[in-house]
């Protein structure tokens, strides 16, 4: 008897191992839960599984927030606009400097269109190849989905890079009517670009350039956005105007923001860089040092 007890007591043990490894079941998102998702993966003996996590504190950025990028804000917003209406719409590529704001604005666009039924669906670079998976789910959902891509670049042969070429538009299927993708990059092709490249282009007779194919593999996914938005460094008047917005949100009088300016400038000197991040940065910690 007591051996059939030491028995059991093993396999359940051995069990409660067996059972961490397995993925999880796939349950329905809770859809009013939150409005924006993380899709999340879990690997396990059995194969891996995804499913959608809601964000219980998503970021309360508003487009008014954002200073010194009006025409980038005003495309955005006029794209996310005709998405949300049912009207057509392109999938959006924001590059360029760090800090600029191009995160920010994708998260102020779904509290601005939230309440008309958008939603946000943040995807790491290492799950890209799970986008058809996540388009099917979406799929006949009656809100509109962004698929967000924050920070995105790749190095030459990562698989990520294939899935959403495919996901933009290269598959036999055409792309859901409800789900766009929205990506971030410090670089303009999403792709490293390096000097040896130009060793595959070659001139004619007549001196016309005909690009290589690596460059033209390089730059066919950057192509398949339709709508590229840049950012570039700010100068120090915008700078400091991006500080004055924050102190005034953290409560500081005019006074204070006045007063601010000088360690605002030398907070910048010290980081190497003016960027709306840099100034928010500052921000915090100077109007919590008030007393």
């Amino acid at each position: 008897m007591a051996s059939l007890e030491m028995f059991l007591a093993r396999a359940e043990r051995v069990l409660a191992r067996v059972e961490a490894l397995l993925p999880p079941a796939v349950a329905a998102p809770h859809w009013d839960a939150a409005t924006a998702f993380r899709w999340r993966k879990r690997h396990g003996v059995a194969g891996s599984t995804g499913w959608l996590q809601p964000v219980a504190h998503a970021s309360r950025i508003a487009l008014d927030d954002l200073h010194n990028v009006g025409s980038q804000k005003a495309q955005i917003e006029q794209n996310t606009l005709q998405f949300v209406t049912g009207r057509p719409a392109n999938n959006v590529l924001l590059t360029g400097a760090r800090g600029t704001g191009k995160s920010s604005l994708i998260k102020a666009c779904l509290n601005r269109f939230a309440a008309q039924g958008l939603r946000l669906i943040e995807v790491d670079k290492a799950d890209l190849a799970d986008l058809p998976d996540i388009i099917d789910l979406v799929a006949g959902r009656p809100e509109k989905f962004v698929v967000f891509c924050d920070d995105l670049s790749f190095e030459e042969g990562e698989s990520g890079y294939k899935a959403l070429k495919v996901a933009l538009d290269g598959s036999i299927t055409a792309q859901s009517d409800n789900v766009l993708i929205y990506a971030t990059s410090n670089r303009r092709h999403l792709m490293p670009e390096r000097m040896s490249d130009n060793a595959s282009y070659r001139h004619d007779e007549d001196g016309d350039l005909h690009p290589g194919e690596t460059v033209e593999e390089k730059i066919s996914l950057s192509e398949r956005f339709g709508l590229w938005l840049s950012f570039y460094p700010f100068k120090q008047d915008d700078y400091l105007d991006i500080v004055a917005h924050w102190l005034a949100s953290f409560g500081c009088t005019p006074e204070q923001i006045t007063d601010a300016r000088g360690d605002a400038l030398r907070w910048a000197l010290q980081r190497g860089s003016r960027s709306g991040r840099v100034a928010w940065q500052f921000a915090r910690d100077y109007a919590g040092k008030l007393p």
